[in-house]
């Protein structure tokens, strides 16, 4: 009898283990959140600075988002201005304060691709700058580089957890004319380049390959014939994911599935943040994303975008930017004092629903608010320190804590 409890003792405990082995390594999970272009036009700067203190601060921007932000695993947007220092200009030639760079990692960011037409705009110094800062504050970047080995080394981004390996590559399909030089290096849309650097990620213990691209024609509804040329290219050499940008307003999203191999396409984000004020460019959406690791085979488990909407108001005699969550029922008539910014609002919501609802395939619009089981921590803006001028010691900045499943 005592021989049958035992086995049966080591029967249940083996059970147990192979249940919490199953759970833990064929039942894993990764949850990624992709923004459009975060611009930095004069308005903008000029908005960020606070003459009380003498310092520019951008955390009211994000705030709205927070929530949604920092519940990702990996929350990745494109930097569509250098971080080149003063003195500090919005378009043609872009470089903001580094406070924004601050700010996206205070309000949950962790990856910023750089790779767009503006990574030249302050030549070499922009490029290399920009990367140093963000470097300086622990965020993740690829697109642009300080030199050929640094791109060696770092221009397959892994983002992993749990045992997932999920890589990203960023591209772009011209730098406005302005050339840059050794030893900085700018990833361009390079077919030849392109399938190099496929093959060599491919040879990675990659579960899947997303390729961030700057692409299109501006101000446009739909993809141009060179975008959809490019996209079958990706799709043939593997890529599992494409995230548009640069045309500053959104563009369909497309997900397809054959013979249990996915391939899903976001055309363009849109504007996360800018001071484009004209219908269509004055928001854009955020694409929530998962993927479901179950013994060796690895699925989307969630797909769909989040409309969000960039609020320009007056305020003690400044203008003031947040962008806005703008389904969620609280932005209605108690929360705006100008009636005209709500009825804007609403028009770029019943828009870009009438848009993507129609021309989306397999993509629809999810809640804006952050995944299930989130807990905010607040963020006082004396926590967040001072930036030390050309000084690219580590700048330890209030970090909002990260949903882990």
């Amino acid at each position: 009898m005592k021989k049958m409890i035992n086995s049966i003792f080591k029967i249940l405990i083996l059970n147990l283990f192979y249940f919490l082995f199953s759970v833990s390594v064929f039942s894993q999970e990764i949850s990624f959140l992709f923004m459009g272009d975060i611009m930095g036009h004069g308005p903008q700067i000029r908005s960020a600075w606070q003459e009380e203190t003498k310092k520019y601060d951008y955390e009211e921007v994000f705030s709205p988002l927070e929530d949604i932000i920092s519940s990702a695993d990996f929350a990745i947007a494109n930097l569509e201005v250098t971080l080149a220092g003063g003195p500090y200009t919005g378009y043609p030639q872009f470089s903001s304060p580094d406070e924004l760079a601050v700010a996206c990692k205070n309000s949950g960011m962790d990856v910023l691709v750089t790779g767009n037409n503006h990574s030249c705009d302050r030549k070499n110094k922009g490029i290399i700058r920009t990367v140093n800062v963000l470097d300086s504050l622990n965020i993740l970047h690829t697109g642009t580089f300080k030199d050929l080995g640094e791109r060696e080394s770092k221009n397959l981004l892994i983002l992993s957890k749990d045992g997932i390996n999920v890589g990203v590559l960023n591209y772009t399909y011209g730098t406005n004319g302005n050339k840059f030089s050794s030893p900085a290096y700018v990833n361009l849309l390079d077919s030849a380049l392109i399938k190099k650097d496929i093959k060599k990620a491919k040879k990675e213990d990659l579960d899947k390959l997303i390729v961030y691209v700057h692409w299109g024609y501006e101000y446009r509804d739909f993809p141009n014939l060179y975008q959809k040329n490019f996209n079958r290219f990706f799709q043939d050499l593997g890529v599992d994911i494409v995230i548009g940008s640069h045309p500053h307003v959104i563009q369909p999203m497309e997900y397809g599935k054959k013979n249990n191999q996915e391939f899903l396409t976001i055309f363009s984000l849109g504007n996360f943040v800018s001071n484009q004020r004209e219908e269509r460019k004055d928001g854009g959406a955020m694409i929530r994303l998962s993927f479901k690791k179950s013994y060796n085979n690895i699925l989307i488990s969630r797909k769909e975008y989040i409309p969000v909407w960039v609020h320009k108001f007056m305020e003690k005699k400044k203008y003031h930017y947040q962008i806005l969550p703008c389904a969620r029922p609280i932005y209605n008539e108690e929360y705006f004092s100008n009636i005209e910014d709500l009825q804007k609002m609403k028009t770029f919501l019943d828009n870009t629903r009438s848009h993507l609802n129609t021309n989306n395939l397999g993509i629809k619009e999810g809640l804006p608010y952050g995944l299930i089981g989130f807990k905010p921590i607040t963020i006082l803006q004396s926590q967040v320190p001072e930036l030390r001028k050309l000084d690219f010691k580590q700048i330890k900045t209030k970090r909002r804590r990260k949903k882990r499943k």
